[in-house]
């Protein structure tokens, strides 16, 4: 005992350690500095968030139940059924939360204009209007069915919304009435309008609320509104042995089996009898733990269509802002001959992606240019990226890239755009048997004479469009011939089917990533033992790996300052006395979703800087194929280190975890400052001052809108320091 009393002092289970991320998300749309609307997008990525996590990792727990064997929690010791339980409870802890945040919002927004109308009080003409329109656009449209021994429980689609009606039986048993919320119709139903006013109703609530018209030959005793999750967590490589087909078509069966897979939670709009609930846990074979009561609406996706209609939206929404062309370019001078010239760092989502698209789109055309390889996990729907690399295989370029298409969620997407691309003349494969390729590499050669030239990009984040405008990334562009022949023995590898085995300047998992990680923080240790200052700061998404983790526990012990920025997932505990004193983690959640990794060894003329693909995770340390890239130019050094020192101040957005794993806002009494705020600030005034001074005048934004915006994110600063 007095052992796992040990390993809980120093490590959280990471379960729960990401719902205490979801958390924080939550928190988000309880703040009352966040725009009234934004607060509600925030409730519903809270549960978006959570049906991902039911569905891949509450699916994973519950496959490991199934085992005969008891696979243990590497960091806490706990079982699966162990961890269930945990979530459980803490999920059933979080919904009231949920549902009072919900609540005070859309009372709010009735107030600016946006109504969500309530049945409980329908005026008679409301009624009145609502019954005609269930009775002409959605009834006509229902499919119904009673369940009984001639017709038996149909198939239920994952997170799709039924309506169930309890009828009267003569045996006294639950018979089940099932009707789809989802078909032929709008979910959003608007009500005629007041002056001003937006007014609506959801379509389940509406067939839930009409139900007796549909069975209207039947005694309905009770009716709610519910949805199933489903397991999504399918072992692909377990799935994929022994098939004799197109791995590609092979992806596809394998989707069209998650649709199928076991139930792991039931969510009901209100409180039904124990006679339903039990039904309903015997036909999904689910125990009441996973039956949860959310008086939300059980999907907030509609909260997103509604964005456009929204009256006086200024107010209730975050103020636009757009990505700034970095001032370390110039738009009118090939990009190819800047990179040459000096490296480029853009960040995201401060500055513009399409700097990156235009150099794509300069290599499809560039006669020098012999082959693009590329890596691509998530891209966008109408990928930019994808079509220059199909114009580029077009205009006879060697275009090789390889397509994940286990990137979970995107799978289909990116079925369609490898076929698009093969189509197009591109060379494409899928990944390596056994590994994910998650780095996120691009490499240019060109021939000039007998000369071989590199242009090497790589990127903390995926080659999509639209999440360059919501995730915070960096993308790195080099000439440097060195990393260029490292990112050509990655793709070699890659087309060859293997792994990197040995790399001189790039980290590449599985092989050479951890090793050279855990060599850089001996370094710090030596240093330290030495007396010489040592230092790591290291930010990612999330910290699972336990090598890694219990090397930073000796690094601390040894008297290495640590200063982590961990948006996720985090499963070491800092400030426990004697392991972890010195080891200081942060956590921000924001407009923005913080995404970029980071990582620097040292001091002053020994420090080391990485960018990468990878966060602290087994996962990308182990069974990814994953790249951390050094920054080698003094300026982009001084430019990396100047985001960690900002984001490192942020007493607004940030959170810091204490030795129980207990995350609080970040106070240090100084005046407000909002890390990406201000990261937005500066990403304009640098792109202004380019514009007034840059002799070639390149063509900017409209200066009126970027001034008004400029004003404005000062003016943001000077009433938070004037309220401090």
């Amino acid at each position: 005992m007095a052992g796992k009393e040990g390993i809980e002092t120093l490590y959280t289970n990471r379960e729960l350690s990401w719902i205490q991320f979801n958390e924080r998300v939550l928190e988000e749309s309880e703040d009352q500095r966040v725009p009234l609307y934004e607060r509600l997008k925030f409730v519903a990525i809270f549960q978006s968030n959570l049906d991902e996590f039911f569905m891949v990792r509450v699916g994973s727990l519950y496959d490991q139940t199934l085992l005969k064997e008891k696979v243990l929690d590497s960091k806490t010791q706990m079982t699966a059924t162990e961890q269930l339980q945990a979530i459980y409870k803490q999920v059933r802890s979080l919904l009231p939360r949920k549902v009072k945040a919900y609540s005070k919002l859309i009372e709010k927004l009735s107030a600016q204009g946006l109504e969500q109308v309530s049945f409980k009080n329908l005026s008679d003409q409301d009624f009145a209007y609502l019954k005609v329109y269930f009775e002409k656009e959605i009834m006509p449209l229902t499919s119904p069915q009673i369940v009984d021994k001639r017709q038996p429980f149909p198939f239920l689609k994952n997170k799709g919304i039924y309506v169930g009606v309890r009828i009267a039986s003569k045996s006294g048993a639950v018979r089940l009435g099932i009707i789809s919320a989802e078909g032929h119709f709008s979910r959003v139903v608007f009500l005629p309008g007041r002056e001003g006013k937006i007014r609506f109703v959801l379509a389940e609530d509406l067939i839930c609320y009409f139900a007796e018209k549909i069975f209207n030959r039947h005694d309905v005793l009770e009716k709610v509104v519910f949805r199933i999750t489903r397991n999504a967590d399918i072992d692909v490589e377990d799935e994929m042995v022994d098939v004799d087909f197109d791995y590609r078509d092979a992806m596809e069966e394998l989707l069209k089996k998650r649709r199928k897979l076991a139930p792991v939670r039931l969510e009901l709009s209100n409180e039904v009898s124990a006679e339903m609930v039990a039904y309903f846990c015997g036909h999904f074979s689910l125990k009441e733990a996973q039956v949860y009561v959310d008086r939300c609406p059980l999907d907030l996706s509609f909260v997103y269509a509604l964005e456009g209609k929204l009256p006086n939206s200024e107010s209730l929404l975050y103020r636009p802002v757009a990505p700034q062309v970095s001032d370390q370019i110039n738009e009118r001078e090939s990009m190819i001959a800047q990179i040459k010239r000096h490296d480029i760092l853009f960040h995201y989502p401060y500055q513009s992606i399409k700097p990156f698209i235009d150099l794509l789109n300069e290599a499809a055309g560039d006669p020098d240019v012999v082959s693009i390889k590329i890596t691509l996990y998530r891209v966008a729907k109408d990928s930019k990226v994808v079509h220059a690399l199909m114009t580029a295989a077009e205009n006879g370029k060697e275009v090789s890239v390889v397509v994940e298409l286990r990137a979970r969620f995107d799978e289909e997407n990116n079925i369609d755009w490898s076929k698009r691309l093969e189509e197009a003349g591109c060379h494409v494969i899928y990944g390596l048997p056994g590994y994910k390729v998650h780095s996120k590499l691009l490499l240019i050669t060109r021939k000039i004479g007998n000369k071989i030239e590199y242009i090497t990009q790589i990127g903390t984040g995926n080659y999509n469009e639209k999440t360059a405008r919501l995730y915070t990334d960096l993308s790195l562009m080099t000439a440097n011939p060195a990393v260029g022949t490292d990112a050509s023995v990655v793709f070699n590898s890659l087309f060859m089917g293997s792994v990197v085995e040995s790399s001189s300047h790039l980290l590449v998992a599985p092989l050479c990533f951890k090793p050279r990680i855990i060599g850089l923080i001996d370094q710090e240790i030596a240093f330290a033992q030495a007396g010489e200052p040592a230092q790591i700061i290291l930010k990612m998404n999330s910290v699972t790996d336990k090598v890694l983790i219990d090397k930073l526990i000796e690094a601390s012990r040894t008297g290495v300052h640590i200063k982590m920025l961990v948006r996720g997932i985090c499963c070491l505990k800092p400030g426990v006395a004697g392991r972890t004193d010195n080891i200081q983690i942060y956590s921000i959640v924001g407009r923005f979703l913080e995404h970029s990794r980071i990582f620097v060894f040292g001091f002053h003329d020994r420090q080391r800087i990485y960018l990468s693909s990878a966060d602290f995770m087994t996962r990308n340390t182990e069974r990814r194929v994953e790249v951390a890239a050094p920054v080698y130019d003094p300026d982009i050094q001084k430019e990396v280190l100047h985001i960690l020192d900002v984001l490192l101040r942020d007493n607004v957005k940030a959170r810091k975890q204490n030795s129980k794993g207990i995350y609080t806002y970040y106070q240090d009494g100084k005046s407000p400052w909002n890390a990406q705020e201000q990261l937005c600030l500066e990403a304009y005034e640098r792109a202004e001052k380019k514009r007034q001074t840059d002799a070639q005048a390149p063509v900017p934004p409209p200066k009126k809108k970027g001034s008004r915006i400029l004003e404005w994110l000062h003016r943001i600063f000077r009433e938070k320091k004037e309220h401090s």
